[in-house]
């Protein structure tokens, strides 16, 4: 009996399968599918910081509008908290905890150190089991640097762990230039765990149209090599948790990343393009290859193939590399 029982962030999942955050998750309907279809849990979709500041721009003007006004006329408006943009996300929270009996992950998203970060202590009192935090990485100003850009997520994570008691984790991009560097920053800094790593939404020119295009694209496998290199390389050297995401579409995407040594394996493209039943499917494949392989339970393959720690001159990566290129050009070579 294969058995795929699984720990992440201190809860007992029974799979090592999560549904990240998606248009699947936007209702209390589609997470019960989530559910159903076999995930072990559910990462809401996203709240961002705009609109959470929008909201808050609308509370002051109500605000300053009554303040001149008798204190009677102040009844016709509703209670301040039932006015908050984020009542509807919060209302999801609660109902999808009600509906399943898995943990129910809320994700906000946001860019700036500011107040939007103690929403996270409403995600959590609405019984979010966790909160996942996505920062926007991208600094277009040249006056901020690279360091400017680390410092602002350790200060964001900083704020949301101050507000709340369940477990934090930063579902990060692949752009900082020291990766190992900052998964420590931000486990020195309270991260609970790491997603790796998000996906954001890339504009393209339409040449055609003369136009920016802004589709949204599906991740393909190939695109889970990055996210697999990261978590080989900090299973051996962080004890947070690590999430693999991205790339993930069939039962041996799963097995590969938790060779690599991913706690859990989120996926979003899979879900969406086959179907919410499609976690069964990769659950199945994944009890069959644990079965062909001689494997009874998932830790004893969860990384396996981590990669062991190495001096900080970075020589063993790089011969890896310099090894890979040998071999890819004798094979290229041909009789030509």
């Amino acid at each position: 009996m294969t058995d795929l029982t699984t720990g992440y962030l201190g809860f007992a999942l029974r799979n090592p399968l999560v549904a990240s955050a998606s248009p699947l998750s936007h209702t209390v309907d589609g997470v019960r599918r989530l559910v159903d279809g076999g995930v072990a849990a559910v990462v809401l979709h996203s709240l961002f910081e705009e609109e959470l500041e929008d909201e808050a721009a609308r509370h002051a003007s109500l605000a300053e509008a009554g303040a001149d006004s008798f204190a009677e006329s102040l009844s016709y408006f509703p209670p301040l908290p039932d006015l908050a943009h984020g009542r509807q996300h919060l209302d999801l929270v609660e109902r999808a905890v009600r509906a399943v009996d898995v943990p129910v992950i809320a994700s906000i998203n946001g860019a700036t150190a500011g107040g939007w970060t103690g929403f996270a202590r409403r995600l959590q009192d609405a019984g979010a089991a966790a909160i996942e935090l996505n920062i926007a990485p991208f600094a277009t100003d040249p006056d901020v640097s690279g360091r400017d850009v680390e410092a602002r997520h350790v200060d964001i994570l900083g704020l949301v762990k101050q507000a709340v008691q369940v477990p934090v984790v930063v579902k990060l991009h692949p752009y900082f230039s020291s990766m190992a560097d900052m998964a420590r920053r931000l486990e020195d800094a309270g991260a609970d765990g790491l997603v790796l790593f998000n996906r954001f939404l890339a504009p393209d020119i339409d040449a055609r149209r003369l136009a920016v295009s802004m589709a949204v694209g599906l991740s393909q496998p190939a695109d889970g090599r990055l996210a697999r290199t990261w978590i080989a390389l900090l299973r051996r050297q962080r004890r947070m948790a690590l999430a693999a995401s991205t790339g993930v579409d069939g039962p041996e995407d799963v097995a590969t990343y938790l060779l690599a040594g991913a706690d859990v394996v989120m996926t979003t493209s899979a879900l969406l393009r086959h179907g919410p039943s499609h976690a069964a499917a990769l659950l199945d494949g994944l009890a069959a290859w644990m079965a062909a392989c001689g494997f009874t339970d998932v830790g004893q393959l969860r990384g396996l193939l981590a990669a062991q720690p190495v001096a900080g001159d970075g020589t063993g990566p790089r011969s890896g590399y310099v090894a890979a290129l040998r071999a890819a050009n004798a094979n290229m070579a041909g009789p030509w």
